[in-house]
């Protein structure tokens, strides 16, 4: 008994020791870490009050006879990279590279296109535009989220809000206008353009009733960064894989391959599906890839707040989803599933929100709502303070979801401007 009790006493004073070590080498390491992070949060924080951010609105032309590709040109340009070019920049600035957020929102069945920007940014897009429609028509609006007071309590207003995620890792490919057989600019009345559903629901909304969808957009440089909350993946070689992944399977199904085989012949293994998911995955990786987050609101007076339009918010993203390869689904939405979920906040379950344990008049609910709101108007989904994991979508995939619609949109309250209208500014930078 002596014995084991010296053999635990020797074992628990290591133990204690060893900690002690650790604890003493490591913390200074931690407090780096962390003194770093809350740095270049402080210095991001500055950067951020310095700029001036500005709300571009884009009238369609009455005829676009392009199809998106002409759209995916401009997006490829969206892909900015300057401003981290260094670490000086980074660390000590406090710079970040440019971010925008691409709009489609109908008030009272009004449908606009937008993009909010940095007001530095307005020629350069303003260009690329031009440059692909020359008889559009831009011009520089204000935010529009401030015209709804929405407040947490005593507002006459009612909304629901979803973030969007893919249902499948981002090399995959949702489909696209490609898939659509847009690519070829087929004639108008041949077209199937997928936008349609969304901007007739947009356009459909009634009197004290608003719908707003934002994209949000930045270059993906494929790297780890470590200054945020999420470490980014290097979505491209997470593509190749996933096709390595593929042809293991099948290699796995088929047993073993002769000695003298080939690519082709290993290539022959797969299935139709198989080789087509092959084929789609290194023609998504072969283009521009922009980290995304998308997010969509239904707003309306409580007095005609209409449930089934909820649906219809849903909705704007069902028509590029694909069984076999990428779609999109819900992250997050205003509500909850279950209704004790409206009044009681269960700690480690729930996210933490600033309502007590438990709320009667279900504030909780009402508080979800709100930030959801506030990150819409904010921008926010790449920083703080409500920074999401985004996820990759490629030039192609973004100008299937965001481009003009040509005349096969019939929408009466979709407003456009005639194509006679003059050339394009002259001072615009050359």
């Amino acid at each position: 008994m002596e014995a084991s009790l010296n053999f635990l006493g020797e074992n628990f004073t290591f133990f204690v020791a060893y900690a002690s070590s650790f604890f003493i080498y490591a913390l200074p390491v931690v407090l780096v870490f962390i003194f770093r992070h809350l740095w270049v949060l402080a210095r991001r924080e500055q950067f951020f009050a310095k700029q001036k951010y500005i709300l571009l609105q884009i009238k369609v032309p009455r005829d676009v006879p392009k199809s998106p590709l002409a759209m995916e040109i401009v997006l490829g340009t969206f892909h900015q990279t300057i401003g981290e070019s260094n670490w000086y920049d980074r660390y000590i600035l406090g710079k970040v590279r440019a971010d925008f957020s691409l709009e489609m929102i109908s008030v009272e069945g009004d449908v606009r296109f937008l993009i909010w920007t940095r007001e530095g940014y307005k020629k350069f897009i303003e260009t690329q535009i031009y440059s692909q429609y020359p008889t559009a028509e831009i011009k520089e609006v204000s935010d529009y989220t401030a015209d709804v007071p929405y407040a947490k309590e005593g507002s006459d207003w009612d909304l629901f809000a979803v973030e969007w995620k893919l249902t499948k890792p981002d090399p995959y490919p949702i489909k696209t206008y490609v898939d659509y057989g847009l690519e070829k600019d087929p004639k108008e009345e041949f077209k199937v353009d997928p936008m349609l559903s969304v901007i007739e629901w947009l356009g459909d909304l009634g009197r004290g009733e608003q719908a707003w969808v934002q994209i949000l957009v930045r270059a993906n440089k494929g790297e780890k960064d470590f200054t945020t909350m999420w470490r980014k993946r290097n979505w491209q070689e997470e593509g190749k894989e996933l096709t390595k992944k593929i042809m293991d399977e099948a290699k796995e199904r088929s047993g073993p391959l002769p000695e003298d085989a080939t690519s082709d012949f290993r290539f022959s293994m797969l299935t139709e599906g198989e080789r087509n998911v092959i084929k789609a995955i290194d023609r998504s990786t072969g283009k521009h890839g922009l980290d995304c987050g998308i997010r969509g609101l239904y707003l309306a007076k409580k007095s005609i707040y209409n449930p089934a339009n909820v649906a219809g918010l849903f909705g704007t993203m069902k028509q590029y989803s694909s069984n076999d390869l990428n779609g999109f689904k819900p992250r997050d939405y205003a509500a909850y599933d279950y209704p004790w979920q409206k009044y009681i906040n269960i700690p480690f379950f729930d996210p933490p929100t600033q309502v007590p344990f438990f709320s009667p008049k279900g504030r909780r609910l009402l508080y979800k709502k709100w930030k959801f709101f506030d990150a819409y108007r904010r921008r926010s989904w790449f920083f703080p303070p409500y920074e999401r994991q985004p996820y990759v979508l490629n030039t192609e995939e973004l100008a299937t979801i965001y481009h003009f619609p040509g005349q096969v949109s019939e929408t009466p309250t979709f407003k456009r401007i005639e194509s006679q209208k003059a050339e394009p500014p002259a001072n615009l930078p050359v």
